[in-house]
Formats: structure tokens, sequence, C-alpha cells
């Protein structure tokens, strides 16, 4: 099996933004896209993109999850970049026309379509470091995938770091390449250095997010994270499981979680916790690394709860749950 997200698909849905407005959106080839080596994005990192998936059900039909929260947040990612605004309708209906074009080739369960729209700044001008790119393209890749734990997955070992951060507080919240670039240097050092899967960021004792995923810490029947600010990325996934804790009877807080709270109630026998994301989609934490001792959350192994709220949010994604709030959009 290849790995996750190489495999794309020969073509994909294709609009650009010029003398302000949006063309008509097309399907191309997935490698015919042509930049100007002075393109806005290559130099000032106008970029953000999103990632969503489309499941096929037993019955053939195809369904894409919680497209409108993608789309809400991917708008916001594009103006706080001070990108073109995007066209919601115009996007759903690129994501929509694509996945159906290659509905035969979605993987069944746990497989599924992964879909990148993707949005950059291409106007051919080095010297707008401080303005925006007046043009833009925007496109929507999709690539079929299987298990993103394909060969069995084992609790994580995370790093806490108190003194770096993930992003630029204020970039937080916007989807965006360069926030990724920037936690790679320490994420790439950590698994050197400890053999850690990923860090938590926590600045100043703050617990916040990891490189690529919110964190989520389950005490008994409380589910816990951090409140939602400009800080870091609002989940999608996030929100999901949020829901389904609720709906399973959980108490949801949202609040701030310091490293000294996280380590004392990690210690106890029935606590977990766990990353959430649309590639991973909930994935549980079994050792948090901090100050170069070892921490094992509860057991250290794979939390109950974690794995009845990961299945019953693939259970809604896979078609054999009902979906009561209305989080799938049909294809075709």
């Amino acid at each position: 099996m290849a790995a996750f997200g190489t495999v794309f698909m020969p073509h994909m849905a294709f609009t650009t933004f010029e003398n302000n407005h949006w063309n008509e959106a097309t399907i191309v080839a997935s490698d015919s896209i042509q930049l100007h080596p002075g393109a806005h994005v290559l130099h000032y990192s106008s970029t953000c993109f999103e990632g969503l998936k489309a499941f096929k059900h037993e019955d053939g039909s195809v369904h894409v999850f919680r497209m409108d929260q993608n789309l809400n947040r991917f708008d916001q990612s594009s103006r706080l970049l001070s990108l073109p605004d995007i066209d919601q309708a115009q996007v759903s209906k690129m994501i929509l026309d694509i996945v159906e074009q290659y509905s035969a080739d979605i993987p069944e369960p746990p497989g599924s379509m992964y879909i990148r729209p993707t949005h950059i700044g291409t106007e051919a001008a080095i010297g707008k470091a401080a303005a925006p790119s007046i043009s833009s393209m925007l496109y929507v890749l999709i690539s079929p995938v299987g298990d993103y734990f394909a060969g069995g997955s084992k609790p994580l070992r995370v790093l806490l770091d108190e003194t770096g951060m993930r992003c630029a507080p204020h970039m937080g919240m916007i989807k965006s390449g360069g926030n990724y670039a920037s936690a790679l240097g320490p994420i790439l050092a950590a698994k050197r250095d400890v053999q850690a899967d990923q860090i938590l960021f926590c600045p100043n004792g703050d617990v916040q997010e990891t490189g690529a995923a919110n964190f989520l810490l389950i005490d008994g029947n409380e589910i816990i994270t951090k409140a939602l600010d400009s800080s870091f990325l609002h989940g999608v996934t996030r929100n999901s499981i949020l829901t389904l804790a609720a709906d399973l009877g959980m108490k949801v807080t949202e609040t701030q979680l310091s490293v000294d709270e996280l380590l004392t109630r990690a210690a106890k026998p029935n606590v977990e916790a766990a990353l959430s994301g649309t590639a991973a989609v909930l994935t549980s934490v079994g050792t948090l690394i901090h100050n170069g001792k070892e921490h094992a959350v509860g057991t250290g192994e794979h939390g109950p709860t974690t794995q009845k709220l990961r299945q019953a949010l693939n259970d809604i994604q896979w078609g054999k749950a009902p979906d009561t709030h209305n989080w799938l959009t049909r294809v075709g």
C-alpha cells in the first residue's frame, strides 16, 4: 500500500481569480498547473488548504463528511491571509464534481477519498512582501487513502514542549502551509532525541496542540480540551468528537489546561489522552515526555473511551449509524 496521501487521481477541479472575479471552474490534469517563479505564494506563503474525506457506504452511495465546516474554515483562512474571498458555492460544486468523477476509485471503509482544496496567491510581484496577491488559484486534489494506521497503531509518544509554539499566535486558526513548516524542525528533533511521535506545544505551560492535530484528555466521564482561540487550529474532527461525547452523556470541558494539571491527571489509572485530526481520526497517546522523564497516560495503552468515540465517528462516516447531525453530503 502506498504511503498515505501519495497517490492522486489524474484530474482535479480548478479555477482562478483574476480581474476581481472567479473564473468558471474546470476539470484539468492534476499535473497541469503553471506558476511564475515570482508568484506571491512562493515568496510570501500566501497559501491555505483544507483536508476532508468522502466515504463509500455499503449501498454504493458516496458521502462527503462535514464539507460545510471545512468550507467555512477555508473561507476564514483565505480572508485572514488576505487572499481573495472564496466562493463557497463554487468550491462546494468543485469538490462534489471531482469526487463524483472518481467515485468508482473510492476505497471501501476504513479507506476513503481524501480531499485537499488548496488556495494560493499567484501574482508575480516580489515587491509585495507587505501587500496581498491580487490574483490566485484554487484547486481540489483528491487522493484515495487506506487506514492511516494500516500496520496497526501503537499508542503515541508525545513530547511536551513549554518553550516553543507551533506557529505565531495570530496564525493558529489559519490552515496554512507555513504553520506546518514552522513546526517541522522541532518535531524532527523530538523524533531523533526522545523517539517521540509528535510534540504537544505548551507555551508557558498552556497545553495547545501538536504539529498536526488537536489534543484531548479523557478523565473518566469528562473530556477536556483547550477552549477555542486564535492561537490554534479549530479542528473539524475535534468538534465532531466533542459533539459525540456529549451525545454519549459525557461532560465536555473546554478550558485552559496546564502542563502540571495534565501530568497530575495522566497519572490516574482511568485517564486517556488522544489526538484528533482528519487523517488519523482519533489516536491514543500512551506516553507523555516532559523534562527528560516519561509519564504513562493511564495504563499507557489504547484507551477504551478513545476507541469508543473513534468508532462512533467512523460509524456515521461509513453509514453504519444514523447521521443525526446532518454531517454527510451525498455525492451525485
